[in-house]
């Protein structure tokens, strides 16, 4: 987060209120055993501050704290190094939790910057990549889907795009909040500019029109159906409606269609009448739209009960593209104000800012961050706390929805707590888990095996954590029992090797098998043999008739057992166990789909898409190929005398 040096240190994330770390001033007479520990972890922290403080300058940089296991605690920028990091060494002055920061610093790395707008920038990035846990964390960070409209070709494409603009050359329009956004504006712009969605392969193969010209989306300029000067027409069409100008082509259709209408052409203005159809389905999606709002960006956050949600609205060309929720990961005691400005900083990190943000707070440092993003997206960014007009309409709008998601998101975690002390109390745990993890195998009669596990928590199901495993041992193919002894033995030994102190959170408090009393034995003696007795195993099998709402329950020293067909937390399991049914499932099929798409020509040194594909075309057939003599091989188009040879070789063992 964005800070002068005459600011506090932001406050560390893992502390509770009620935290408090003793003075280790002289006001401490008679420290406890406890206490005299604490002040000694805090001395000694301060002593390697103290050590790189020698030989720190007075220039812009980022610094790191480290732990002792050497994970990052902390990542900072500063306007001079020496001067922040010297703040560290009077931990008295400090907030309690950035005094246990101080006392679990073991190391301390540098990098310094030409400017404190660079420093800012790498901050950001360090922070996004490194995940500290005393910094406020931006997590769900994805991009957002944009409207590219191609210009490297004579006849234009309009397509979805996710990803670097430098990917593709063109125009491109958005974001938009979610995909399903943009591909209904891309069906209706086709329904409405009739241009083509087909990608440039497509598109020069084609002899006849497709689909899309007989539905009337597309005017096949594919084959000559519509002249490039006319094709030209409606692209500028769409990109003008994108850029705002939505009334203007509205209403040039509207007076065509009554010219058409006019002149008796019924047929004509019947197309018209279709493509104001489409524009206004497109505006009537786009129904939270403010006056002298152009492109913009809306940035509001609320604040209730430690926690935060920050909105943020998308507005382009006048319209509203569609808004997102975030929920950063900050210490309970941080003010709005401080985590929305590391937010905006992160969040614009991987993205593009518009000229125009519009925040909810007044942010520290904002023209420090204004200048940075500027620098980010090579124009002039604007942040700017409206206090009237419809500008702060449009703040007082997103601040409500932030509100209201805020509240929805803390009677969901409300309730998730209430199901997961329920599970604690099934399965007999200390407390209620704030991990759990779920397997599951999948495979049709022993080919594309895979194991899947899903991580379910306090805040749902966290699935950047989830994982898939391709069977490789031969003799667990097709076997669910000797599948599932694989995948626990490559997870935990996997857990051991990078995390044998558990110190980051990734070590589940109960582990959860799709299975019954067998599946259940194979967890335990494989746990057992990597040494780990503390780590809670149970299962859950289908009912008689494989009903749902009848499982049984298998953990170890007790008779397996049900739960009341009502029983919430019965709910909650079924949950889980079908969420890893289907990310199993789901993983299972893509791999069969790509193994479908491949042949044992793919397996041929040197053979490429095509080459392969000249073969298939000339033969008809992945058999065939095989089947063909050298002759035959060596009259392929594109297949030398030797490729031939290689070819032939392959398939009958000469090679």
């Amino acid at each position: 987060m964005p800070r002068s040096d005459s600011e506090s240190p932001r406050l560390p994330t893992d502390a509770t209120d009620g935290d408090v770390l003793p003075d280790p001033g002289p006001a401490v007479t008679q420290p406890s055993p406890v206490q005299s520990t604490v002040i000694r972890s805090l001395e000694r922290g301060v002593a390697v501050i103290r050590d790189h403080l020698k030989t720190l300058p007075q220039v812009p940089g980022v610094y790191r704290m480290l732990g002792a296991d050497g994970t990052v605690l902390y990542v900072g920028k500063a306007k001079s190094l020496k001067k922040r990091v010297a703040n560290y060494t009077l931990p008295a002055r400090q907030p309690m939790r950035i005094q246990r920061m101080i006392a679990e610093t073991a190391a301390m790395e540098f990098v310094t910057t030409h400017t404190e707008v660079e420093a800012l920038l790498l901050e950001a990035n360090l922070i996004k990549r490194l995940l500290p846990r005393y910094n406020v964390l931006l997590r769900d960070d994805k991009g957002f889907p944009h409207i590219l409209i191609s210009s490297d070709h004579p006849f234009p494409q309009l397509t979805k795009h996710r990803g670097l603009r430098s990917e593709s050359q063109g125009d491109y329009f958005g974001p938009f909040a979610s995909a399903s956004a943009v591909n209904r504006t891309i069906a209706a712009l086709q329904r409405a500019f009739l241009l083509r969605n087909c990608a440039d392969t497509v598109f020069a193969s084609r002899s006849r029109p497709c689909l899309q010209y007989q539905i009337k989306r597309c005017t096949a300029p594919c084959v000559g159906r519509v002249s490039a000067a006319a094709y030209g027409e409606q692209v500028d069409q769409a990109r003008a409606f994108l850029r705002g100008r939505s009334r203007d082509i509205q209403a040039q259709y509207a007076a065509a269609m009554l010219a058409a209408s006019d002149a008796l052409d019924y047929e004509t203005a019947a197309r018209y009448r279709d493509r104001v159809r489409a524009l206004t389905a497109i505006q009537a999606h786009q129904d939270i739209n403010f006056e002298n709002l152009d492109d913009a960006d809306v940035i509001a956050a609320c604040q209730e009960g430690g926690q935060t949600c920050v909105q943020v609205f998308f507005f382009r060309g006048g319209c509203h593209y569609g808004n997102h929720a975030y929920f950063p990961s900050h210490d309970r005691q941080q003010e709005v104000e401080e985590v929305l400005g590391s937010f905006l900083v992160q969040f614009y990190e991987n993205k593009s800012p518009p000229p125009l943000v519009l925040l909810s707070h007044d942010v520290p440092e904002r023209p420090l961050i204004a200048e940075a993003l500027s620098l980010h997206a090579g124009h002039r960014v604007e942040l700017a706390v409206p206090a009237r007009g419809d500008k702060r309409r449009a703040v007082d709008h997103a601040t409500t929805n932030a509100r209201e998601a805020l509240a929805r998101r803390q009677a969901e975690t409300a309730s998730q707590a209430r199901l997961l002390t329920g599970i604690a109390t099934l399965f007999e745990l200390d407390e209620a888990p704030r991990r759990i993890e779920v397997y599951d195998n999948s495979h049709i009669q022993g080919t594309n095996c895979i194991g899947a596990m899903i991580v379910a928590g306090p805040e749902g199901f966290i699935k950047n954590a989830y994982r898939k495993f391709t069977i490789v041992t031969p003799e667990a193919m097709g076997d669910d029992t000797g599948m599932m002894r694989e995948v626990l033995g490559r997870r935990f030994a996997r857990a051991i090797k990078e995390d044998p102190e558990r110190r980051t959170g990734g070590w589940p408090d109960l582990v959860l098998i799709d299975g019954g009393q067998g599946q259940l034995s194979v967890a335990l003696e494989v746990l057992a043999g990597l040494g780990l007795d503390d780590v809670p195993v149970a299962a859950i099998a289908k009912g008689p008739d494989r009903n749902a709402g009848r499982e049984r329950f298998f953990v170890p020293d007790r008779p397996p057992f049900a739960l009341e067909p009502r029983d919430p937390v019965l709910y909650y399991l079924q949950r889980l166990r079908d969420e890893a049914h289907r990310f199993a499932i789901g993983t299972h099929r893509d791999r069969r789909i790509k193994a479908i798409g491949r042949s044992e020509i793919d397996q041929i040194p040197g053979i490429g898409p095509a080459r392969k594909k000249a073969l298939l075309l000339h033969f008809g057939s992945a058999r065939a190929v095989a089947a063909a003599g050298l002759a035959d091989l060596e009259a392929v188009t594109g297949i030398s005398k030797t490729v031939a040879r290689k070819i032939y070789d392959f398939f009958h063992g000469e090679g």
